[in-house]
């Protein structure tokens, strides 16, 4: 037996890999919630960290570990992979699958967990639009999937919308780029797969009966077209028009992306600039708040807690050339207390960025009822009572997740 490992892990020597997949037993598997694959696939503990193990052809399970970690590299959101298994053999010496290995994304689930757990079909918007926003940075990463599907990605919430990551790589292609025939063969293959996924949870009273799923596969493909023509269409503008670059630019920020490149090019003797992105990177806000504090949290998270540090800013009397000094002030007297009222056995219920939010959300109510502004912390407190509470869990406590950790 060969183990391939990006960390080496003594646990993963010690797992029972003379057994096959399906025969593990509670000693080793966790109860997670698994989406549907055509593979035996298990949840297990690996030391502090709880990984998902695939059984599948060696080849393949070498292609797609070694695929997972060049997108890792990019900085695209997929699983991170951890080992590849070879040289499986049982105690009677017959060959077993290999098996790849992926770290679990922690608060992630798939989208059957999300609809057996009681969401609705007015949610399903906001997964396409992940769905979407994943499709279209594969593609501009010269990412060919080749299987788009909902079963093939995990959704994390994200101030009340969701971010998608690619958890299943084998059929993929990374190349220099894509041509507009293989992008569109993704997305017919989106269509044809969510359309499925949609009657399967319909089959199973998972989903409104009355729901049209071809209007959800239209939205896909609507919003895909949209969201690409935005980030990669040229455009042009009187020479004289120049504060057209910034209102461009601030475009692509609010949809979530930054200009890393860009070709400019003057026409008609100068009177004319064509403007055309090169390189389009996404995680706007989350890199601005990462700068500003530290905290590495989903882009439209990011994007909410900038504009309470905007509040908190205004309401201190700090101008906008002081906003680092606002954002630092914001962490230590708005952000930390508050996720620190969270108490430890309900930390595991949402992460502290998305608690963050439904706080702000929880307030908005509060204050209409009141007739008043009320307090963050007196509705952090009433929300972790009646709200919080009574949520399930969507994090697996491992070693590593001590609730203290989790303020990070």
């Amino acid at each position: 037996m060969r183990i391939l490992a990006t960390k080496p892990n003594p646990e993963l020597v010690r797992l029972p890999w003379d057994v096959p997949l399906e025969d593990w037993d509670d000693e080793h598997v966790i109860p997670l919630p698994r989406g549907i694959s055509r593979h035996v696939v298990r949840f297990v503990r690996v030391g502090e960290h709880t990984c998902a193990v695939k059984e599948t052809d060696e080849l393949i399970a070498r292609r797609e570990y070694h695929l997972l970690r060049d997108l890792q590299k990019l900085g695209l959101p997929t699983v991170v992979p951890q080992a590849v298994v070879t040289g499986r053999k049982d105690r009677d010496g017959e060959w077993l699958p290999s098996a790849l290995v992926t770290r679990h994304l922690r608060f992630s689930l798939p989208y059957r967990a999300l609809f057996a757990r009681g969401m609705r079909a007015d949610s399903l918007p906001s997964l396409v639009d992940a769905l979407v926003v994943l499709l279209v940075r594969l593609h501009l990463a010269g990412f060919f999937w080749g299987d788009v599907s909902l079963s093939n990605v995990l959704f994390r919430r994200s101030a009340g919308e969701f971010a998608a990551y690619l958890v299943d790589a084998e059929t993929g292609e990374l190349k220099p780029g894509l041509a507009d025939q293989q992008r569109m063969y993704d997305l017919t293959v989106a269509r044809e797969n969510v359309f499925a996924e949609l009657l399967d949870l319909q089959a199973g009273d998972m989903l409104e009966a009355h729901f049209n799923p071809v209007e959800i596969v239209d939205m896909l493909e609507e919003r895909y077209c949209a969201l690409w023509t935005a980030v990669t269409s040229e455009t042009q503008f009187e020479a004289d028009e120049m504060w057209r670059l910034d209102q461009w630019i601030e475009s692509l920020n609010e949809l979530g992306f930054d200009v890393d490149e860009m070709d400019i090019a003057t026409e008609a003797g100068g009177s004319q600039v064509r403007l055309h992105p090169r390189v389009v990177e996404a995680g706007h806000h989350s890199r601005e708040l990462r700068t500003l504090t530290g905290l590495d949290v989903e882009e439209q998270q990011a994007r909410r807690m900038l504009n309470d540090i905007a509040r908190f800013s205004a309401h201190t009397g700090l101008t906008n050339d002081k906003r680092e000094e606002a954002a630092s002030r914001w962490l230590t007297k708005i952000y930390e207390p508050l996720v620190a009222m969270v108490p430890r056995n309900l930390r595991g219920r949402l992460e502290p960025a998305e608690i963050f939010h439904e706080v702000l959300v929880h307030r908005w109510f509060l204050s209409e009822r009141a007739g008043r502004e009320v307090d963050i912390f007196e509705t952090a407190r009433d929300y972790i009572d009646n709200v919080l509470a009574s949520k399930p869990e969507e994090v697996l406590a491992t070693p590593l997740d001590d609730p203290d950790q989790l303020l990070s």
